[in-house]
């Protein structure tokens, strides 16, 4: 939302703060200041820019159509400047561009004024035509001022030019009050204890003849909703202030009539829609909802199917506005409107963001609605905008104002603890200070007594609504850096050692990306159709579009999103890994849980002159899920296949009854299902498990043997359906003193082996800390082994 610094001053005092000090406070008070920009109403601001007189005219010794001049500009010594232009005199007051200066011309690129030789005669300077100084867009000749005008004044003095600074202001949904210049005064007004200036509307002169007629079918949408007959205006450019205004804070000035209500809308919060008189059949507004796929072109001549649930603006005939969304084509302010109708409403929240969410329309007007305008506003802002087309326009109030609000909105009525607002906030904050900011703020105050307030919190005000809100609107004004913290931090010490979450997952972090991997970040919100279990799927509410309407439950689909997107872009090479959350519904409870995400696709590396560019395999997915596990020393690790439905092929590695990890080939199914078509290697960690797992491990000191390793190779011919995982677990149970690691080095099928059979050639790594091992001792652990191959695998050695 901008904001503009001089369009501030128009409710309350804030000369004395400067544009930055400004925004420092509004920051503090809750309205953080994203950006200040310094905005100009004509480009350059007229800066180096100098008044003078021609004292001589006379003309160029070499050239025809030039002058040479001299020019009093306020210094000892006057100008020469050489000049072109028709209408160049002696006795002239002139716009002067001395050297140094830069014009910003209102057609092209500023330039610089130097001094120069034209055709052989000295010139310094430029005597300034409407268009060279981006006053205008005249270029018949140079301007010409008022004759009593001092040489050597600042031209932007005599213009009585004003630079503007407007405030980009990143408003959170809560505040709704705060959407305009009005709402932001009213808490600098609070936060400075200052009086805002009165809104006038007394110039509007009512006249007591009947206007058009208006009915509301549908009041649960429409609570309040007002109207006023403007006719004899002239539709027409706006004059310079109304559009300085609006362009400041980024609003394009379309006419007088139009800018008016933009006005409003910016200044007050109110949003206004201006109907040409003429074109409203049977001279009658009709506030109803729209019939079943009812037709209707609004102002960006799209034609839009409606549904019974929009809410319309109609005459006689036809809907003529999508009510506090959009206008339409054929009944809006055009150069030829002499008459309007003028409306300004109050509509249900609700009503207006489903009708913008359902059409994808996002307009100032149901910004504001959507969060909930001020329903004791819109007789005020008709009346300021009747006030204010009158005089930019012409015209007059040709009828009485219609104001239909048969169920007047509410104040919310509660009591505020005192005692409550001080333990809250932490800090004993005076009675008088309380009851200050809480007035200051537009919240009145019924009954005091010395323990609570009961307040009456205006409409406006849409999120204070409970004791608790107050607390949190006294604590914004009051400051949340006033509140110190104490000089002793009171702690409870825990004396198990606990990893560190953080400390954890950025070792994690760092070990994925000394490795080529890249971290992602994707959205949480994902489409039904990618759901595990949609039975437990967190399904929204009122979900931005059907891609967006249940969080997600599983890390798969985001990093398919993310491949889909390089693959289609030609980076088909990836190494990325997400760090999440994945959302589930259980009997009735909502569930979190964290997750790693890993992702391979496309090479392993690119290609070189020593080496070709193999595609990623099983076994790359394999090695980094390895990896993180020796990394966090987790051990006794059981291998299982993954009955996932993400993989065509995977393991699950299980520690106790705890998965902590699934990887795998995602399935043709689920690429299909997010548009990739490159074979996918995906391992998705129970980080929450792994935690766990963590800190249920002892870390123990343990010397470097000093004694030789010894290698034994067996090779042994097995059924097929019997893993490496199998041998590898009967190995260690063997032995656990001695072997230190079993590894498999080489696989073969074929047909040289029995049907049903393959062959499986081991390394075993034996170790002894105390000694070095002897033929016996280690011909004695092989032997163990082969027996114990035999008798559970029923393996033979080859």
């Amino acid at each position: 939302m901008k904001i503009s610094y001089n369009w501030l001053k128009n409710f309350i005092d804030i000369t004395s703060y400067t544009p930055d000090e400004l925004s420092l406070v509004l920051t503090d008070i809750g309205l953080e200041v994203e950006a200040v920009d310094k905005v100009q109403s004509i480009p350059g601001g007229l800066e180096g820019l100098i008044v003078g007189e021609v004292l001589t005219c006379e003309r160029h010794p070499n050239a025809d159509k030039l002058q040479v001049t001299t020019v009093n500009v306020g210094a000892a010594e006057p100008l020469q400047i050489v000049c072109g232009a028709p209408n160049c005199r002696a006795g002239l007051k002139v716009i002067v561009a001395p050297p140094g200066a830069v014009c910003h011309p209102s057609n092209g690129e500023p330039f610089k004024i130097t001094k120069s030789k034209i055709r052989g005669e000295v010139s310094e300077g430029m005597l300034c035509g409407e268009d060279e100084v981006g006053l205008g867009k005249s270029h018949a000749g140079i301007v010409e001022l008022p004759e009593g005008t001092v040489p050597g004044l600042l031209v932007k003095d005599f213009y009585q030019m004003e630079d503007d600074f407007c405030f980009e202001i990143g408003l959170t949904p809560n505040r709704a009050d705060a959407a305009s210049h009005l709402g932001v005064a009213r808490d600098l007004a609070a936060y400075f204890r200052k009086d805002l200036q009165p809104i006038n509307t007394e110039s509007v002169k009512e006249s007591q003849a009947a206007g058009t007629a208006v009915e509301v079918l549908s009041p649960e949408d429409a609570p309040r909703y007002a109207g006023v007959n403007i006719s004899g205006i002239s539709v027409a450019e706006s004059p310079s202030w109304l559009k300085e205004k609006l362009q400041t804070i980024g609003v394009r000035p379309i006419n007088n009539v139009v800018d008016v209500t933009n006005y409003i809308l910016h200044d007050l919060g109110q949003p206004l829609h201006a109907f040409d008189q003429a074109k409203i059949a049977g001279n009658k507004i009709v506030v109803r909802k729209a019939k079943a796929d009812e037709l209707f072109i609004t102002l960006d001549e799209v034609e839009r199917k409606l549904s019974s649930e929009d809410l319309v603006i109609a005459d006689a005939e036809k809907p003529m506005c999508i009510a506090g969304v959009f206008g339409g084509a054929k009944s809006g302010v055009t150069e030829t409107t002499s008459d309007i109708f003028l409306e300004s409403a109050y509509f249900h929240p609700v009503t207006v963001r489903k009708t913008a969410k359902r059409h994808g329309l996002k307009t100032d007007s149901s910004f504001r609605f959507e969060r909930g305008t001020d329903p004791n506003m819109p007789v005020i802002a008709l009346k300021k905008a009747a006030a204010l087309i009158q005089e930019v326009a012409g015209g007059q109030v040709s009828s009485v104002i219609t104001d239909l609000y048969p169920a007047p909105v509410e104040a919310f009525r509660f009591e505020v603890a005192y005692s409550r607002v001080q333990r809250l906030i932490g800090k004993e904050i005076p009675k008088e200070d309380i009851r200050e900011i809480i007035q200051s703020l537009g919240i009145g105050i019924e009954r005091e007594t010395e323990e609570f307030l009961e307040v009456a919190v205006p409409p406006f005000k849409v999120d204070v609504t409970r004791e608790v809100d107050v607390i949190e609107e006294v604590l914004r004004i009051y400051g949340y850096n006033n509140i110190e913290l104490g000089t002793q931090i009171k702690a409870s010490l825990n004396t198990v050692q606990k990893p560190d979450r953080e400390v954890i997952l950025n070792q994690v972090a760092d070990l994925l990306i000394a490795n080529g991997y890249r971290e992602i970040l994707s959205n949480s919100l994902s489409k039904e159709a990618y759901a595990e279990n949609v039975d437990t799927a967190v399904k929204l509410l009122n979900p931005l579009s059907t891609d967006l309407d249940t969080m997600r439950q599983n890390l798969l689909f985001s990093a398919l999103t993310a491949v889909s997107y390089n693959q289609k872009r030609k980076s088909a090479d990836l190494k990325v890994f997400e760090f999440g959350k994945s959302y589930h519904l259980v009997q009735e409870k909502y569930q979190e849980k964290y997750h790693l995400a890993i992702t391979i696709t496309g090479r392993q590396a690119a290609e070189q002159w020593n080496h070709s560019a193999a595609p990623v395999n099983f076994y790359g997915i394999k090695a980094v899920v390895d990896g993180i596990l020796k990394r966090l020393r987790i051990d006794g690790i059981r291998v299982e296949e993954s009955s996932s439905s993400y993989f065509n092929y995977g393991l699950s590695y299980k520690k106790g009854e705890k998965t902590l990890v699934e990887f795998g080939e995602v399935s043709k199914v689920n690429l299909k299902k997010a548009d990739v078509e490159r074979t996918v290697f995906f391992a998705q960690f129970d980080w929450d498990a792994v935690l766990k797992m963590i800190k249920k491990q002892t870390i123990k000191f343990q010397e470097i043997s000093k004694f030789p390793a010894v290698r034994r190779d067996l090779a042994l011919l097995l059924d097929e359906k019997v893993s490496f995982e199998q041998l590898r677990l009967i190995a260690q149970k063997t032995d656990r003193k001695l072997l230190k690691e079993v590894a498999i080095f080489d696989v073969y099928k074929g047909d040289k082996l029995p049907a049903g059979k393959k062959s499986y050639a081991l390394s075993f790594t034996l170790q002894d800390e105390n000694q070095t091992l002897t033929d016996k001792q280690i011909d004695g652990v092989i032997q163990k082994l082969i027996v114990n191959f035999e008798k559970e695998v029923g393996a033979e050695v080859r």
